[in-house]
């Protein structure tokens, strides 16, 4: 009965949210001129940029961000979304992601132009930080922190670890009935603490080396089955186009049609407008908020154009099928070993195994900026990180489908808030842009100076 409260109130959600995604991107667009593919060049070597002390640099607030995005999700998600919703929907993932992807720019610049400094010479920040010191209104930083703390730390987190314990199927008979998932939930759990514990540094060291590493070897794996069965991929690219526009299917079934699930799925793996992203950007240590902004829109480009095209191509070209019976991590195992046997199920386990934990440690630091926003102190945030790892156990033997479309109501929320929030103060980020651009053609590395462009509210940049 839960389920079906949850599953009601999705789908209402659903509509509200697809219209603001959609009229948010195309907007920032346009505002920005589309900077989402002109300063792509500069993003890239903004990268290159070091850290001082205990900040976190250009590229490790990309890897962290990345590490949410770069996920179970991107499996699973894209798995369930060509289940649900058809081959179709990787196209409006696709879409999405190109359109969505300046309102990534728009959000994480915010972020960078109001962020703070910790104690340590760190920096955090986030959509609650530039709705208190922009906006004016705390209480509505803190009601966006509740809500992104209860998505991020526990729902979330949870279905990463029942995605993550679900890989395991495969190898122990009756495997949801015995002891092993409550095994696997506590060796988890002991890893999650030793990162958690450790602070954000540590946590963009891990997630620096794992989440390239992990994304390069999927890829290769991804171009290997691509490569094999070259002859079809027009054929996949026809089934993905011609079933993104089947408007009967739309329309006869707009919750469940490839639109709707392509869109919806692709907030979920690429989070642009969502507001979570803008987390780990504003932990850069980056001389002008336009260079964090533009990385954040690489993120976004990796997670989909990229890792979820390689999964959607593994699905489709192995020929498995689609008919609902298997879905999720081990429709993907069966799909790989079509490819390359067997060991492409000890492939997907591996893969999962370094998805799902990466992605549960950026989310808690994600989560963890929120909480600190609502109350800092040491032992709040210890209790905090307790209740995390025991949502990271209970996901292990939570049921999937209420996890699901409870995180999905929850993200919804979150995005229109943001969305509202970044329509109000886009302008500032515009601003941040033009003053970039200026100083990029007067041959200079730029460096952000708030007053310059009329703002006396940040803490960072004065």
């Amino acid at each position: 009965m839960l389920n079906n409260i949850f599953i009601t109130i999705n789908n209402n959600l659903s509509y509200i949210l697809v219209v603001m995604l959609v009229a948010c991107g195309l907007y920032f667009s346009f505002r920005t001129d589309f900077t989402q593919f002109r300063l792509i060049p500069d993003a890239l070597k903004s990268l290159t940029n070091k850290s001082h002390g205990q900040s976190v640099s250009s590229f490790q607030a990309l890897m962290i961000s990345t590490a949410s995005r770069v996920g179970a999700g991107n499996i699973s998600a894209v798995v369930t979304a060509i289940i649900l919703g058809g081959p179709g929907a990787i196209f409006w993932m696709w879409v999405m992601a190109i359109i969505g992807a300046s309102s990534a720019f728009i959000e994480s610049t915010l972020a960078q132009v109001y962020k703070i400094k910790n104690e340590d010479g760190s920096f955090r920040g986030g959509p609650s930080y530039y709705m208190q010191k922009a906006l004016g209104k705390r209480w509505l930083g803190i009601l966006f922190s509740i809500v992104f703390t209860i998505c991020f730390a526990y729902a979330f987190n949870a279905l990463q670890s029942y995605i993550l314990s679900s890989s395991f199927e495969y190898y122990f008979k009756d495997y949801n009935n015995s002891i092993y998932p409550i095994i696997l939930g506590l060796i988890l759990v002991f890893f999650v603490a030793i990162i958690i514990f450790g602070g954000t540094h540590r946590i963009g060291f891990i997630t620096s080396y794992l989440v390239p590493i992990m994304a390069m070897v999927y890829m290769f794996i991804g171009i290997y089955v691509i490569a094999k069965n070259i002859s079809m991929v027009p054929h996949v690219f026809s089934e993905i186009i011609n079933d993104a526009f089947n408007f009967k299917s739309i329309f006869g079934g707009f919750a469940g049609s490839a639109l709707m699930v392509g869109i919806k799925r692709g907030l979920y793996s690429n989070e642009a407008g969502m507001g979570s992203a803008p987390n780990a950007a504003a932990s850069a240590d980056v001389s002008h908020p336009v260079k964090q902004g533009m990385v954040q829109v690489v993120s976004v480009f990796i997670d989909t154009i990229i890792i979820c095209s390689i999964t959607a191509f593994i699905v489709l070209l192995s020929g498995v099928t689609r008919d609902g019976s298997v879905n999720g991590i081990p429709l993907m195992q069966i799909a790989l070993s079509s490819q390359i046997g067997v060991a492409g199920i000890h492939f997907i386990t591996f893969c999962i195994l370094a998805f799902a934990f990466s992605t549960i440690i950026g989310n808690y630091c994600y989560a963890e900026t929120n909480v600190l926003f609502i109350k800092n102190n040491k032992t709040v945030l210890n209790l905090f990180r307790v209740t995390c790892l025991i949502a990271v156990f209970l996901g292990v033997i939570s049921g999937f489908d209420t996890v699901w479309n409870f995180a999905e109501i929850l993200m919804a929320l979150m995005a229109i808030l943001n969305i509202i929030v970044i329509f109000i103060l886009g302008d500032i980020s515009v601003r941040s842009l033009k003053d970039y651009k200026a100083q990029k053609k007067l041959g200079k590395d730029p460096e952000f100076n708030a007053p310059s462009i009329g703002l006396h509210n940040t803490d960072v940049w004065k």
